[in-house]
């Protein structure tokens, strides 16, 4: 007769919504914790299609996620997919977390994945929050992972594009990721040398911008760098979208203002613009020592708040200290640039306030 030990609990986790450096590091502070714990750690693959139909899963081990978190992307790929906007799609999770023995479930994302996490945990499932977004806009926690590496990544081609428009006597325009808080804007502008910086918290005024440009070629300085968040507002007009068409969580496709300013400082100035859109690559590539750091930190206390039975929470950096907060809170606190802080900003390119 075999004698067995007392079964494993599994914790189930996914990873949703767009890419952010630090990704695999919270996948790996959270399942190197949860098995010294005494957890097996299953990985649903492609967010929450994952947990739907017949979903892609595996088992974590400690050798899969030993160097992962030097890795940019998420070794368990991700999706913008909304189980309530799918037909039994709530049901469909429920019943697999059941199937693959998931006792809980941590669920790594930004404000859409989360509010799916918030919904199940409201229809009974046990599931904690890492939350995810490299526009640093959630109001619960001081930093959120992949925003470092973002501002890096952004900063050096603000930076770079110096020699270009100076060579050509030009006004550049960069597109810069940030729909409703400026923070990466902000951060990328100023140090990156940005001459202008465009966030969507304050409003532009395209006059006092040629103003600027007229200024600085008063003082010999021929070329004019400005940094514009994808979701910067004109003073009288809306946001610029790519498309009218929404995602499976209510959200269109922004971008296009930069280069659309571009064409009007050009029209009004005469100085020849041009516009670069950084996209993707602000998010992509091998994330920062801060965020390596920060992403293993929030997996780590994930796992451990799994353990004491701190659903409905989510992990969150106040100060030095990684804590657990509510994660409905944490989902009705969007974090904004304060006019404070802009006004720092300003000084630095002289808009007139």
């Amino acid at each position: 007769m075999s004698i067995t030990g007392p079964k494993k609990k599994q914790i189930g986790v996914l990873t949703g919504g767009g890419d952010a450096p630090g990704l695999n590091a919270v996948i790996r502070g959270i399942t190197t914790r949860a098995i010294s714990l005494g957890y097996d750690v299953l990985g649903f693959k492609k967010g929450w299609a994952g947990l739907l139909g017949e979903g892609e899963h595996h088992v974590l081990d400690l050798d899969e996620v030993e160097d992962i978190h030097m890795m940019g992307g998420t070794i368990l790929h991700t999706s913008r997919t909304n189980p309530y906007k799918l037909d039994d799609g709530v049901e469909q999770v429920k019943k697999n977390l059941k199937k693959y023995k998931c006792d809980a479930l941590i669920a790594i994302g930004g404000e859409d994945t989360l509010g799916v996490a918030w919904k199940l945990h409201k229809d009974g499932i046990k599931v904690v929050g890492v939350p995810k977004t490299i526009d640093n806009d959630v109001g619960a926690t001081d930093y959120t992972f992949g925003f470092d590496t973002a501002v890096n990544t952004a900063a050096e081609a603000i930076h770079k594009l110096h020699t270009t428009a100076a060579s050509h006597n030009r006004v550049l325009l960069v597109e810069v990721m940030g729909r409703h808080a400026g923070w990466l804007t902000l951060h990328a502008g100023i140090a990156g040398g940005a001459h202008v910086i465009l966030i969507p918290e304050e409003k532009y005024d395209v006059a006092e911008i040629c103003k600027v440009i007229r200024r600085r070629e008063e003082a010999g300085k021929y070329y004019t760098i400005i940094a514009i968040s994808e979701g910067a507002l004109p003073k009288d007009g809306d946001m610029t979208l790519q498309t009218q068409e929404k995602d499976s969580f209510g959200h269109v496709r922004l971008g296009g203002v930069a280069e659309k300013l571009s064409k009007e400082i050009e029209e009004l100035t005469g100085k020849e613009c041009r516009h670069v859109v950084l996209g993707h690559l602000q998010r992509s590539g091998h994330p920062s020592a801060f965020d390596r750091v920060l992403g293993t930190r929030l997996g780590y206390h994930a796992a451990e708040m799994v353990d004491k039975g701190e659903f409905g929470q989510i992990a969150a950096l106040r100060g030095e200290d990684i804590l657990s907060v509510d994660m409905k809170k944490a989902l009705g606190e969007l974090k904004i640039v304060p006019k404070k802080r802009y006004e720092e900003a300003k000084v630095f390119f002289g808009i007139e306030s």
